[in-house]
């Protein structure tokens, strides 16, 4: 039975990373293969003869000499600690991503764009590749790429050249997001999970994560696709909203809070990002309903969001698709963890691999397993590699395994358009061909990726 489960994975996950050839969207076969998966454990659940218990971190080597209604007990709570863990991180990204829709909804990201004012090509790359950088670790890097990409198509005119900037913002955000707790999906998944506290995370991958952006910016600098001026659109007429820099502000700082709510209050992160949509919603909620507020949609717009309250248009802007992806690769992984399959793997990985770590033998995970994360998170989606790597090594919180973790997999999905959130949502904004990427990108995120990584081993040696 394990086998037959093991082979709805795979298959689920190859139809996940073939989406666009097939043509169904990556959230349909992670539902599925989550359900056959946990179906699959129920039927089979007298067949199974260790179980591993998520709350203990360990193996039950005695699972199955239990009763068959022990057994169905124990499956019915290891589904429901799962669920639990799983609907933290999506609470925490509903309230995340209900915040950014707020800030658009005033068009408070047009603060940014009215601060562009030269026609550097150069100046421009750095400016974006900044830009994605420090709004990455505070929006989260797929956020941060949607906004960025945005303005970059209300400011360059011409489209071959914008792709470029499109690639260095993917490098960029993908950077910024693996040294904040809220910048990327994984570290987040690493920061709810108890694996990294947001002192040692900034500690240890700031540098690296600077360096990964860094060095890809300052080799396409000296491109030729960056070389000389631009041809920028002209500016808009359009009246600004009062309160966009207002909302862009509170926003963003509301966001920043959550953090600093779990280091004082202890309690979950989503508990804080709820607080903070709250106080952010309040102030929407007002100044939608201020006179002075100057819309700056069309008239058929703005009597569409006249029939609506700021949080309810932002609510049904979320994008959901992607919220029930992380549902369903979270629950599906998570019934490879409930077998002990991850745990048997990460053995048999630590046996084959050679040691590159510092750590005292027995203790340690190669370095070259984790430099592998992050070139398979490139290959296939790093949010179940992050889920599987939470299942298969039980370092405690902080230990360098983790944060390694989070650098690779945060920023090693930059070498494919296809490896992360932040290349997706750029392939789709701006059509972006999957080769063009691999033949002029890829390389750079490369050599990004080798020197943050290089960086990190000799912080590690360091600290």
């Amino acid at each position: 039975m394990e086998t037959v489960i093991i082979l709805v994975f795979v298959f689920g996950y190859l139809a996940i990373t073939l989406e666009h050839n097939i043509k169904i969207d990556k959230l349909i076969p992670a539902l599925v293969m989550m359900a056959i998966s946990w179906a699959l454990i129920s039927l089979g659940i007298d067949d199974f003869s260790q179980w591993f218990d998520s709350a203990k971190h360990s193996l039950m080597d005695n699972f199955g000499l239990l009763p068959h209604e022990e057994k169905m007990h124990l499956m019915e709570e290891t589904l429901l600690h799962h669920l639990g863990k799983t609907a933290e991180i999506l609470v925490f990204l509903l309230g995340a991503m209900t915040i950014v829709e707020i800030i658009d909804y005033f068009d408070g990201f047009s603060t940014i764009k009215n601060a562009v004012n030269f026609n550097s090509r150069k100046k421009l790359l750095w400016m974006f590749s900044i830009l994605a950088f420090i709004l990455s670790a505070i929006i989260d890097n797929l956020t941060a790429t949607i906004v960025l990409i945005s303005i970059l198509q209300k400011i360059v005119k011409d489209r071959s050249i914008r792709i470029w900037y499109a690639g260095l913002i993917i490098i960029a955000a993908n950077a910024g997001g693996a040294w904040s707790p809220i910048g990327d999906v994984t570290t987040t998944m690493l920061w709810i999970g108890d694996r990294v506290s947001t002192g040692y995370l900034f500690m240890y991958l700031f540098i690296p994560s600077l360096l990964c952006m860094v060095v890809p910016t300052f080799i396409a600098s000296m491109l030729k696709p960056f070389k000389g001026t631009l041809e920028l659109q002209a500016a808009d007429d359009k009246p600004k909203n009062k309160f966009s820099s207002t909302m862009l502000f509170l926003g963003l700082g509301a966001i920043v809070f959550v953090p600093i709510f779990k280091v004082i209050t202890h309690l979950p992160p989503y508990v804080g990002m709820m607080l903070s949509l709250g106080v952010v919603a309040i102030f929407a909620e007002i100044y939608s309903n201020s006179k002075f507020a100057i819309s700056t949609v069309t008239s058929e717009e703005h009597n569409e969001h006249a029939s609506h309250s700021p949080v309810h248009h932002s609510l049904s802007k979320i994008e959901l698709p992607s919220i029930l992806f992380f549902l369903g690769i979270l629950m599906a992984v998570a019934a490879l963890e409930s077998l002990g399959i991850l745990f048997g793997f990460a053995g048999s990985l630590q046996e084959t691999m050679p040691m590159l770590s510092t750590e005292p033998a027995g203790t340690a995970v190669s370095d070259l397993v984790v430099l592998l994360l992050g070139v398979g998170s490139a290959v296939i989606d790093n949010v179940p590699l992050v889920a599987a790597s939470l299942g298969m090594f039980s370092q405690p919180l902080d230990d360098q395994l983790w944060h390694f973790i989070a650098y690779s997999a945060g920023t090693g999905g930059s070498m494919l358009i296809i490896g992360s959130a932040a290349g997706v949502v750029a392939m789709g904004m701006e059509k972006i061909d999957f080769f063009w990427y691999l033949k002029k990108i890829s390389w750079l995120a490369l050599v990004g990726f080798l020197a943050g990584a290089i960086a990190f081993m000799i912080m590690r040696g360091i600290l």
